[in-house]
């Protein structure tokens, strides 16, 4: 990639005076990640827990709480080395629990002449891929094939749900002796755009950083062919 920007993005930190403080507690009950606790003697912040969303300070009846930017990583953006690809990159600082603020801040990147944006999301049901499928179009979810793949699938699909995003379901390492993570796609009318086998090749490939499709021209077409379900799903194609 070649980024030919970068900004450094801070998260507000809550900060209390004691001196100040009148140990009402109410910073302590607004808070929904445990970040604050209320003590005799004062009052004890986690800033690991800490999600900077300003709460505790907007609650504080005697304003003793201020809010100090801190970094906590940074944001990138550029070009992609093939065709005219813009790209969006967050780099998290070691140490940092959420990247949620990060995720917010390439969002504001996004823009309405552009004709698709793809936002990679880590695995899981956590804040950050809240933050990043918040206000989307659709859902494209990997889920492995196996009974822990989908118990973790089924954990996205209510998440999914309840923010009323549509959803299609990628299937990675696809073999023939588990039915469990198809089944339950069928029967919950989740359509499948895709499956991967479980191919030792595809897995060596992508060990060494190679894209698999860049390989072999049948998964490079099988990529476009999901890419135009995609768009005739969304309407990207009557944009």
């Amino acid at each position: 990639m070649n980024y030919s920007f970068e900004e450094k993005v801070h998260i507000p930190k809550p900060r209390v005076n004691n001196d100040v403080c009148v140990k009402c507690g109410e910073c302590s009950e607004i808070c929904q990640f445990g970040a604050i606790n209320v003590f005799k003697n004062g009052v004890m912040i986690f800033k690991s827990l800490c999600h900077g969303c300003g709460a505790c300070a907007l609650i504080c009846p005697v304003n003793a709480i201020k809010e100090i930017p801190e970094d906590m990583g940074i944001v990138k953006r550029g070009d992609a080395r093939c065709g005219s690809l813009k790209v969006g990159m967050g780099y998290l600082n070691v140490g940092e629990p959420s990247g949620v603020v990060l995720i917010k801040r390439l969002k504001k990147w996004m823009s309405d002449e552009d004709d698709v944006v793809i936002l990679d999301a880590p695995p899981g049901t956590s804040c950050p891929v809240v933050e990043t499928l918040r206000n989307t179009d659709f859902a494209l979810i990997v889920a492995e094939n196996s009974p822990f793949g989908l118990h973790d699938l089924k954990m996205v699909l209510e998440m999914v749900d309840e923010m009323n995003i549509k959803r299609g379901l990628i299937l990675n390492k696809h073999t023939d002796t588990y039915e469990g993570v198809e089944k339950y796609a069928v029967d919950n009318g989740i359509p499948i755009l895709m499956r991967i086998p479980f191919d030792m090749e595809i897995a060596s490939l992508y060990s060494r950083g190679i894209l698999f499709a860049s390989r072999y021209p049948q998964w490079k077409a099988e990529f476009e062919r999901m890419f135009s379900t995609l768009g005739e799903m969304t309407g990207w194609l009557s944009r």
